[in-house]
């Protein structure tokens, strides 16, 4: 039986540490693809798609007395199984956050473990005869980047169970689901130590039920309520006044329940109905035709196809570093080009544990100064803000914490791509630093602005959109790999000079911004404008009645001796 929403929110460090763990080994780990596309090689896997004889070098890893040749084909036929991966990771986030939205994250997190277990044990098998079941890659990667998206995506709600370090628990979410990549590299290291291939996804697919154990333990049957939704204050707060209390047993809460319904139910109609206004959402159709939404799109867009092509024609982007394009190396320039490309693969895949590293500062970024703003809700009639210094309008410092979190982010990405042009090796490093940080920060950048600016129920369902469109548009990948390695002979240089063009499409977000953030202290201005002229009115009105009482009353007023 799945835990009550109290139950839970008594265990939620557990649920977060072992969730942080869960995303970064069970989650968007074919983002560490280069590493993967090596064993896949050494096992065999679409081998027969090379010429016995060809020009091409044989790898030297043996299996079972077996020589599995390497070659261009079948780089292509396995990048089509990335290309498909991580379409799903992405694309499935919309249909994932309008069933989560409905049924809670419970059942779809105990389906993705379960499809994540069973990837790894077809990979495993499929290793067993590559010759004959090296199809069954596919289906593997297909299932593989939906339950890590399932596990991803059902953990992003986990932070609204943490109150003000909401931001920051969902920027650990999101590092440890880009950090994932690091898992890949993890498996190779242990693959170069001797462990068969077999053992390993065997393995790995135990540890995967191990995800299903635990979320049919402690996850709860319904969605987390954010802390401004009514349902925390019912099932989590007054549940744990009472549980606190326990000789005043269930009647303390029905009598809490009771009142507020009668004095609801005493309310004029005129002040229900306002209200309601007032605290229902938007329609869901005028947050996704916002102009901030789409150019939210856009830019998510052109970030995901600048990032998944980086990781797609990496092996092949270091190998032309080496061989300049010589299309008959040297046996030594070969093997130089294989040691290199097992190498900095390595260094790429350790250098994930970076976005785990650097997601929170996003985080910290979004919430700067929130402490200090106004609370939205107006203070009870009666009563008076004690004095003090201005307070800050909570949903500008919002827009101008994303306005600085998108720059920051897009100007990384630009210096990013430059670096990718320099015909150097070794200072590539700093451009896998700056894509592992890159990649972290905007997703946290796009999380924070729609659980900034948007309302809570349409979140779950406009990062799914905003998914669905980035995979969509990433797709051209696949086309941009097959140019780089025909027509271009493995240089990316035009490639990367294209994508860096399309990067600087990633400002018009926080240019828009700006103008919104501009707008709408306009309102504000105007909006104090109009209050200020109004107390002032009523000030006068009342000083008038002081001023001349009525005739015939026997009380003189107390300011008639200043009078």
């Amino acid at each position: 039986m799945a835990p009550s929403l109290y139950q839970a929110y008594k265990r939620r460090w557990w649920m977060a540490v072992t969730a942080v763990i869960e995303n970064l080994l069970f989650s968007a780990v074919l983002l560490g693809w280069a590493s993967l596309l090596i064993m896949l090689k050494n096992e065999g896997f679409y081998s027969h798609l090379c010429p016995e004889n060809g020009t091409h070098r044989a790898n030297e890893t043996l299996l079972e007395g077996v020589e599995w040749p390497s070659c261009v084909e079948q780089e292509e036929v396995l990048n089509l199984g990335f290309t498909i991966g991580s379409f799903i990771i992405s694309g499935a986030t919309l249909p994932l956050g309008i069933l989560m939205d409905k049924y809670g994250p419970r059942p779809l997190r105990l389906l993705g473990s379960f499809c994540f277990a069973f990837s790894c044990a077809l990979i495993a098998v499929a290793a067993y005869n590559p010759v004959v079941l090296s199809m069954l890659i596919f289906i593997a990667v297909s299932l593989n980047g939906f339950g890590g998206i399932c596990i991803t995506f059902t953990s992003l709600t986990l932070p609204n169970m943490f109150g003000n370090v909401r931001s920051t628990i969902l920027a650990l979410m999101i590092g440890s689901y880009a950090s994932s990549a690091v898992t890949f590299p993890g498996v190779k290291l242990i693959y170069d130590l001797g462990v068969p291939f077999k053992a390993i996804f065997w393995g790995w697919a135990g540890f995967a039920l191990l995800v299903f154990l635990n979320c049919f333990v402690n996850w709860p049957g319904e969605s987390f309520p954010a802390p401004e939704d009514s349902r925390y204050t019912k099932k989590i707060k007054l549940t744990g006044l009472v549980l606190e209390h326990k000789s005043t047993g269930d009647r303390c809460y029905t009598h809490v329940a009771t009142v507020g319904q009668t004095l609801s139910e005493k309310k004029p109609c005129s002040t229900n109905d306002s209200s309601s206004q007032s605290q229902s959402s938007p329609p869901f159709r005028r947050s996704v035709c916002s102009p901030m939404f789409l150019w939210s799109v856009i830019t998510m867009a052109m970030t995901q196809l600048r990032l998944i092509f980086f990781m797609g024609a990496m092996n092949k982007m270091i190998e032309f570093l080496v061989t300049h394009g010589n299309p008959n190396p040297t046996e030594d320039m070969a093997l130089e080009a294989e040691e290199q490309v097992s190498l900095y693969s390595s260094i790429f895949g350790s250098m994930q544990l970076l976005c785990l590293l650097t997601s929170p500062l996003i985080g910290y970024i979004m919430d700067w100064r929130m402490k200090e703003c106004e609370e939205e809700s107006n203070p009870p009639e009666g009563e008076k803000s004690l004095p003090g210094p201005p307070k800050r309008n909570r949903k500008i410092q919002k827009l101008t914490n994303a306005i600085k979190a998108f720059i920051f982010t897009n100007l990384l990405l630009v210096i990013f791509g430059i670096i990718s042009l320099i015909d150097n090796l070794p200072i590539q490093l700093v451009a896998y630093v700056l894509h592992t940080v890159v990649r972290g920060f905007i997703h946290s950048c796009c999380g924070g602005l729609y659980a900034a600016v948007y309302p809570a129920n349409h979140f779950g369902t406009l990062t799914g959109m905003q998914s669905l469109v980035s995979a969509l548009f990433a797709l051209l990948q696949q086309p941009l790999f097959m140019v780089m390695v025909g027509p271009l002979n493995g240089d990316p240089y035009w490639i990367n000079i294209g994508l860096l063009a399309l990067s600087m499409v990633g400002f018009l977000l926080p240019g828009y911004l700006l103008y919104h953030r501009r707008q709408l202290s306009q309102e504000l201005k105007e909006l104090e404008r109009e209050a200020t002229d109004r107390s002032a009115g009523e000030r006068k009105t009342l000083a008038g009645f002081d001023g001349n009482p009525k005739p015939g009353t026997e009380t003189p007023s107390a300011f008639s001796g200043y009078l």
